[in-house]
């Protein structure tokens, strides 16, 4: 399984199996000790039953996830509806509306090493889980979520997260059309932004335009998230979008037009203020512009990955490969 995970659309009891199988042996590819197998075992197996009971539309996100030191597992579970008002409430066991223990959540909470939630009575919930082999990193100042377009195995849209040399710095690239090559495309995108020297968002960009010049090209855009300043550096070229969102109120941020690896105006770098509330949001044009933050009381304080995956879930279209990154300034 690659870092990007796999989706599984939770309907059916058969499908539920087939994720915990897919955990089970993720599990034993990380080489994760039996505590924590039998943690992540546990966890699926909640997860995907409430999903089962409850939810509109439910679908389940399994991945590895890493820092310097070791490896664990992360699940999002994403549903459409019908949410929650009052999220402590449901975490509590014996709480249920099925007529089951209620203790689902409330195992979900004692297994897991870190997790999130967020609700919102009539438009779904979204619960982030990771259980790691020892101790648990600290949360992470950014995090996306992409899945390809109905009826291709891979996605030409990605991500990248890097800290280098203290900037912290993200990309988002959609690769041209969609399937193979594209994803071709976007992965050299993401290659050239890791192994990049540690310059601002314009020369990353450069780099990235240069580097992937043997493949279709891509859309990309790169942020920096500088805390000392209350900054964001934003560079991008194409159709990247890029928002700095804040309660319920957003601002756009400017990508030039052009494609990396083939047209290109000089790129330019725009700085705009945030704040320690704000989060940054960055998707690919497989995710409509038109969310609003007030329609998700809370959010923009939520962890980065409960945004991604919630603007994926409400924005994302099915007919083209969608990528949502969610940042914060880092602490």
């Amino acid at each position: 399984m690659s870092d990007e995970g796999t989706w599984f659309r939770i309907d059916n009891s058969s499908v539920a199996s087939t994720v915990r199988r897919a955990a089970d042996r993720l599990a034993e590819m990380l080489a994760l000790p039996e505590r924590a197998a039998s943690d992540l075992s546990i966890v699926t197996a909640e997860l995907t039953s409430n999903l089962l009971k409850h939810a509109v539309d439910g679908t389940l996100l399994l991945r590895p996830v890493r820092n310097a030191d070791t490896a664990g597992v992360e699940l999002v579970a994403v549903d459409s509806g019908p949410g929650m008002a009052d999220l402590s409430r449901f975490i509590r066991d014996g709480h249920s509306t099925a007529g089951t223990l209620g203790i689902g959540l409330g195992a979900i909470v004692r297994q897991a090493g870190w997790y999130d939630m967020h609700s919102v009575p009539g438009r779904g919930t979204t619960v982030a889980v990771q259980v790691w082999p020892g101790d648990v990193p600290e949360p992470a100042w950014a995090a996306g979520a992409s899945r390809p377009i109905t009826g291709e195995a891979v996605s030409g849209d990605g991500y990248a997260i890097r800290v280098a040399d203290g900037r912290h710095q993200v990309l988002v690239s959609d690769g041209l059309g969609h399937g193979p090559l594209a994803a071709t495309a976007s992965q050299a995108a993401v290659n050239a932004f890791r192994a990049a020297p540690a310059v601002p968002p314009a020369a990353l960009v450069e780099t990235v335009h240069r580097a992937i010049a043997h493949t279709r090209g891509a859309a990309v855009a790169v942020a920096e998230l500088d805390a000392a300043a209350g900054l964001v550096r934003y560079a991008g070229l194409g159709n990247i979008a890029g928002t700095i969102v804040d309660g319920i109120s957003r601002r756009g941020m400017i990508s030039l037009p052009g494609i990396a690896g083939h047209q290109r105006r000089q790129v330019r770098e725009y700085e705009y203020p945030i704040g320690p509330s704000a989060a940054v949001v960055m998707h690919s044009d497989g995710v409509v512009d038109r969310w609003q933050p007030a329609d998700y009381p809370g959010l923009n304080t939520a962890a980065p990955v409960l945004i991604a995956a919630t603007v994926l879930r409400d924005a994302g279209v099915r007919r083209d490969d969608a990528c949502v990154l969610a940042a914060r300034l880092p602490s």
